[in-house]
Formats: structure tokens, C-alpha cells, sequence
């Protein structure tokens, strides 16, 4: 039986949500982002991007280059709100749906046919979603992933598209390369120097062409020009979580081992989090005392994968929870309800710099180890971990 996949994505979110809340805003060119000139482009209108404006371009150049858009501060609150509305909306009504970022979705109808007509389905689907939440909201509908994303784009803005089937290839061939998914900027660069410019290009070069260009990943460039993409949808669960304990080998009260002990914690879950494309909307912190007796206290948050925010609301949690005399034996911090994203989204107050620290640190990390760079305060909880001579602690 062929899939018949559904990718849904919600236009400009971050700028309709504003509109929401704001209908000056329609039809202008908007920014979303940190107003002052370090500041950087979270997100922009369909208006603006007519200038030459794009996602995470400083913006003291989108701002010279728009001198009218009107720019907004962003509203984590507000997103991650409407994000879990429309979860819900999808929850109800979908057998199988994947949420692969904060505004995006993968829905599952196959066999559904034999009831209604799928593409009929997801247009009630996507009026329903509209009427609810004010929002616009585009797909595309195909027999896999990539190729339903791709027609989602095509179909942008507030519109719909369906590849029939058979028609996938005829669909894609005469589109620019960066269409595909995978595709970065370095790739795309890469293949216009070969003189590949066009998806059409691509399905006629032989696959090993390309796996000799660019390895493993040739393969599944080749595969998805010719519009094949096997990669299920998986299905989206809130028990999705990273976690990290540390028992200490003897008790303790004293806050800074404890206060280091959680900011190394964090940093660690974090840039793994980072590492992975994923953001988190929830934070638990656990302690157990000497007697075993273990407590939890949770928190839902605005979706982040940021150090600095994420620091400050589990040391929140923290003096929150621990209001006994009494020594610890262990600490531990859950990360849930993940969603893919990137974690730029949610620096909307920092500066162009503070975003390039991140990944310029995500960076040394990846290469040389997670502990490289860190936190002044996470040193001593680290060399405390590492220490041969003591062997202090123990994280699972």
C-alpha cells in the first residue's frame, strides 16, 4: 500500500501570532527579534523577506535595508501556547502525527482512503485549525516526507498542494536544489560550482556521482531529487525527554557543590539538546535526601535549549524544592516534551555575538568533548567527577 503523507506548516509563525495580538501589523513588513542594533532576526513577514530579509541576518542590516518594517519582541509565551493548541487540535483527529518542530507537522493517512478522500480531509483539517487559532497554515500532501515538505513550500503562503501519485519526480525536476530538505548553503554552493542548479540535474547524475562528492550523503540527496523517501513518521510523544543524575558518594548540604553540580548538569542536557535540533517545554528537577525520601518539582516553559535560560529556571526549581535541613544524596534534571528547532528562535534579547558564542562553544564541544568548554562554576563540579584520586560522584 502506498503512504499518503501530509506535511504541515504554519506560515511566518512567530509574526502571524503577533498579528494575533496586534492587527496593525497586517500587510506590513514585521521583524521579529531583540529591537536594539546587536540584536538579530528570529523571524520575519512575507513583506519584509521582499527586501531581502531572512532569519538570523543582524538587525542592523535588515533594519537598513527595511527602514519601515516594524519590529516586534518576541513572545515565548504566546508561541509555545499556540503551539500546544494546535497539537491538541491534531492530537484529536490524526492516528499517527509527528510534531517536528514547533510549527511544523508530519501526518500519517494511509488507508484512510478507504473512508474519505485524504486530501479532502486534511483541507477540513487545515479550516479547522484556521478557525481555531487565527493562524495561517500551508501543506503539502504526497506518498512521503520530502516530497509533501517541498509542496508545502510551493503551496506557501496560507495554501494548500497535492502531488499525485506517479507525478513526483515531474514535480520536483525543475525546482532549485536548496527545495531539498537536507541541502544546507555549503551543499548547495557546492553543487552550483559542478553546475547543478536545478533538482532535474541531480535525478540524472548517477547516484555514486554523488556519493563521491559528497559521501554517505550523496546517496540521500540522490534519492530524495528522485523523490524517494521511505522515513517513517514517527509518532510525536510528550514522554520524550533527556535526563542526568548524579548520586554523591557522601551527603551533602553545601549549596556551592550543589549550585555547580546543576549548572554542569544543565550545560551538559543543553548542548545535547543543541547537538540534537531539539527543544524543550518542560523541566524537572529531583533531589533525594540522605533518608531517601525523593521529591520532584516541574515546570512547563517556553520552548529554549538556551544555557542561560535554562539555568536560571532549574536553580528556580531548585530553592523551590529543597526546603529541608536536611543533606542530599542525589540531584537529578529531566528535559521533556522535546520538539525539533533550533535554538536561536528563542534569543530574541541577545545579540548576533551571544548566538555566535553558542555555536562557536557547540562547536569545541562537538570536536573535543562536552566538558571543553563550560561555565566557571561547572569547573569545580567537574573536576570533582573526573578527579582519580577522590572519585566523587557518578552520573547515569
Amino acid at each position: 500500500m502506498e503512504r499518503t503523507i501530509v506535511h504541515m506548516d504554519l506560515d511566518t509563525f512567530f509574526v502571524s501570532v503577533s498579528r494575533l495580538e496586534n492587527r496593525n501589523l497586517i500587510g506590513k513588513p514585521v521583524l521579529v527579534g531583540g529591537n536594539s542594533d546587536r540584536g538579530v532576526v528570529a523571524s520575519c513577514s512575507y513583506e519584509a523577506r521582499r527586501f531581502g530579509i531572512h532569519s538570523a541576518m543582524p538587525m542592523k542590516l535588515a533594519k537598513r535595508l527595511c527602514p519601515e518594517a516594524m519590529i516586534v519582541k518576541g513572545d515565548y509565551e504566546q508561541y509555545s501556547k499556540y503551539s500546544n493548541d494546535i497539537t491538541e487540535i491534531i492530537q484529536e483527529s490524526v492516528p499517527v502525527y509527528e510534531k517536528s518542530s514547533i510549527d511544523e507537522f508530519y501526518l500519517d493517512l494511509t488507508g484512510m482512503d478507504k473512508f474519505f478522500g485524504c486530501y479532502k480531509w486534511a483541507l477540513e483539517l487545515r479550516e479547522k485549525i484556521i478557525k481555531n487559532t487565527g493562524l495561517p497554515i500551508s501543506f503539502g500532501l504526497s506518498k512521503n516526507k520530502t516530497v509533501s515538505k517541498i509542496a508545502t513550500g510551493e503551496a506557501k503562503p496560507n495554501n494548500h498542494r497535492q502531488i499525485s501519485l506517479g507525478t513526483e519526480k515531474d514535480f520536483l525536476s525543475p525546482l532549485s536544489v536548496s527545495k531539498i530538505p537536507m541541502i544546507g548553503e555549503k551543499t548547495s554552493h557546492l553543487l552550483r560550482t559542478m553546475g547543478v542548479e536545478k533538482i532535474k540535474t541531480l535525478q540524472e547524475m548517477p547516484a555514486e556521482l554523488l556519493e563521491n562528492v559528497l559521501g554517505v550523503n550523496g546517496i540521500s540527496i540522490w534519492k530524495k531529487a528522485n523523490g524517494i523517501d521511505n522515513t517513517p513518521v514517527e509518532p510525536y510523544s510528550e514522554r520524550k525527554s533527556l535526563s542526568t543524575e548524579e548520586t554523591f558518594e557522601t551527603d551533602t548540604s553545601d549549596p556551592a557543590k550543589l549550585n555547580a553540580t546543576l549548572v554542569a548538569m544543565t550545560e551538559k542536557l543543553g548542548f545535547q539538546m543543541r547537538n540534537e535540533g531539539k527543544l524543550t517545554a518542560c523541566i524537572t528537577v529531583k533531589i533525594r535526601y540522605s533518608n531517601f525520601d525523593t521529591h520532584t518539582m516541574q515546570a512547563k516553559i517556553a520552548y529554549t535549549s538556551c544555557d542561560h535560560t535554562l539555568i536560571s529556571k532549574v536553580k528556580e526549581l531548585f530553592e523551590r524544592l529543597y526546603n529541608r535541613r536536611m543533606m542530599i544524596r542525589l540531584v537529578g534534571l529531566r528535559f521533556s516534551h522535546l520538539v525539533g528547532g533550533a535554538y536561536q528562535i528563542n534569543m530574541f534579547d541577545d545579540s548576533e555575538q551571544m548566538i555566535k558564542l553558542y555555536q562557536a562553544m557547540d562547536k569545541m564541544r562537538k570536536k573535543y568533548g562536552a566538558a571543553t568548554v563550560q561555565r566557571a562554576i561547572s569547573t569545580e563540579h567537574e573536576f570533582r567527577q573526573f578527579n582519580p584520586f577522590n572519585g566523587i560522584s557518578s552520573v547515569t
